[in-house]
């Protein structure tokens, strides 16, 4: 029963019961409330709460060993022995962005895609993982150990979750996290988060031209795809025809009107994981930048300017003086994720910091706290993530290489993301899908999809690891 052919037929009988339940799960818009007080019932809002039970009720339908540890996180277990072998999942997605060509909780399907926020990173990846241990467990194959599927909650912010879920439950022996790419990541960034605030400072504010406002960004983790700023001055004329030729000169989208007491300048970017900003454009950064130019108030002066000459057209971090890189992970990058300025209370900022494995970071933290406090700044830490890299001969890569290559008849490479998943929880862990190589990926971006071929030969490859993991 183990061999591929007969895992292949067995993936394909449950093709439509797969489709169903993914389906039925991505319609649950499970993104971080922050803005409501976590209850005890559901720390991180209703709606990753909903998709923690869809889960749990899934699994204990199917006959599997459930446990909610605390609303924070839950597991779905089968198997007998000692060990565990784990599959980190999350349930939580980023807020949907604009631009879809459907409705991002529809979970439409075209073209053998499924469309939806969470299609790709992490909903339809984890439910194809449960259906590898599904098919295990029906088929009544054999494991010597316990396979345990955890569900986090929080990942796509502070990981809150499996902080809490560990210090809890026992941690696997190894594992691995369905939440990326094949064939297999076993080196990921650090990944810092931080909050720079503006120093408060006492200065005449007898400006030609006040920011009442500015605002762009929702997640560190997102490239901002919209900006807008409240602007107080003399001459519309003059400030449209500035700000248009500003959007022409950088081929931006982007639009000025003439409020009640103020103008309104917008500009649209484009969204992207923030594991590499170059693949988006930051709607943030480009309205500092142009505000910077303008004759403003020193203190709004100083937020625009430390923006622009410090981050803007430039994600690798050279212009702070930061920049580093290794022949393992690649560059050090940082992504303006949020950016929040008023007249009153001065300016703040949002940055995820991504560094390489061989990047000391102790040191270049606090270089990092010198630099800006330079600038008038106070750096407050959010999350703070180590680098993470398994050694390649380890068994849990070993196994995975080969189960890999049998089952796709490529080569397993190796590779190493600027991304971070729940491997980096476990000693032993790495991300293994279920994107494959020169598929197009979408995560974190508007028409998120998931190719459904794609996830019933990851679910093939799944059953396959965990039946030589767990042997």
């Amino acid at each position: 029963m183990e061999n591929g052919m007969n895992l292949k037929q067995e993936v394909e009988k449950r093709k439509e019961d797969l489709i169903r339940d993914t389906k039925s799960l991505l319609a649950i818009r499970s993104v971080l409330e922050e803005d409501e007080d976590g209850t005890p019932e559901a720390p991180f809002g209703k709606g990753i709460q909903e998709a923690l039970e869809f889960m749990l009720e899934l699994g204990e339908k199917d006959g599997f060993t459930v446990k909610n540890v605390d609303n924070y996180a839950a597991h779905i277990e089968m198997g007998q022995g000692d060990e565990i072998v784990g599959i980190l999942c999350h349930l939580d997605v980023v807020p949907e962005g604009d631009g879809w060509s459907s409705d991002p909780y529809a979970a439409e399907i075209r073209d053998g895609r499924i469309y939806a926020r969470g299609a790709l990173d992490d909903k339809g990846p984890t439910m194809t993982a449960y259906y590898a241990m599904k098919m295990i467990k029906e088929l009544n194959l054999p494991l010597n150990k316990r396979v345990r599927m955890i569900l986090g909650t929080d990942e796509e912010t502070q990981w809150r979750c499996v902080d809490h879920y560990f210090e809890k439950e026992e941690m696997p022996s190894l594992g691995f996290a369905p939440d990326a790419d094949f064939p297999i990541i076993y080196a990921e960034k650090g990944i810092w988060d931080m909050q720079l605030t503006q120093k408060s400072e006492n200065t005449s504010e007898n400006a030609e031209i006040n920011v009442l406002e500015f605002a762009s960004g929702r997640r560190l983790n997102m490239v901002p795809d919209y900006a807008v700023a409240k602007v107080q001055t003399g001459s519309f004329k003059e400030m449209q025809r500035a700000f248009e030729t500003f959007l022409q000169k950088h081929e931006l989208k982007g639009k000025i009107q003439e409020g009640t007491d103020a103008f309104v300048l917008e500009i649209d970017g484009v969204s992207a994981h923030g594991a590499e900003p170059d693949n988006g454009v930051n709607a943030g950064l480009y309205l500092a930048a142009f505000l910077s130019g303008l004759n403003l108030s020193e203190q709004a002066k100083r937020y625009f300017t430390f923006l622009h000459d410090h981050f803007f057209g430039d994600s690798r971090g050279r212009k702070l003086g930061m920049d580093s890189s290794d022949d393992i992970t690649g560059d050090l990058t940082i992504n303006v994720g949020t950016m929040k300025y008023t007249k009153e209370k001065g300016g703040k900022a949002g940055l995820n910091f991504r560094y390489p494995v061989s990047y000391n970071y102790e040191q270049g933290s606090r270089a990092m706290e010198t630099k800006v406090a330079e600038a008038g700044f106070e750096l407050t830490t959010v999350s703070h993530n180590a680098s993470h890299h398994i050694d390649a001969d380890s068994f849990l890569i070993q196994t995975l290489k080969k189960v890999y290559e049998e089952e796709t008849g490529d080569k397993a490479e190796l590779i190493a993301i600027g991304g971070g998943t729940y491997a980096r929880s476990l000693k032993q862990g790495v991300a293994f899908g279920p994107l494959f190589p020169g598929r197009e990926e979408r995560a974190h971006q508007f028409d998120e999809f998931i190719e459904i071929e794609d996830m019933l030969k990851a679910a093939v490859i799944y059953a396959k690891a965990i039946l030589e993991l767990a042997k």
